[in-house]
């Protein structure tokens, strides 16, 4: 390997950007997390229901610098 491929790797970023869906209604928002965080799990206002329920993490979106 050759000392200028080593120059010019990219670090990986240290936050993501992943979609969280309500467990009741399917209502959906972005939120960022760490990368080694474990899956967000939390209670949050759903507007489709005029309640508070649970929203889990469904998958990654993108990474953020």
């Amino acid at each position: 390997m050759f000392l200028t491929n080593v120059l010019l790797k990219k670090a990986k970023s240290k936050n993501i950007l992943v979609l969280m869906e309500s467990a009741v209604s399917g209502h959906q928002f972005t939120q960022i997390r760490e990368r080694l965080a474990d899956k967000l799990e939390l209670i949050r206002f759903d507007p489709y229901i005029q309640r508070f329920s649970l929203y889990r993490e469904r998958r990654r979106v993108r990474s953020l610098n």
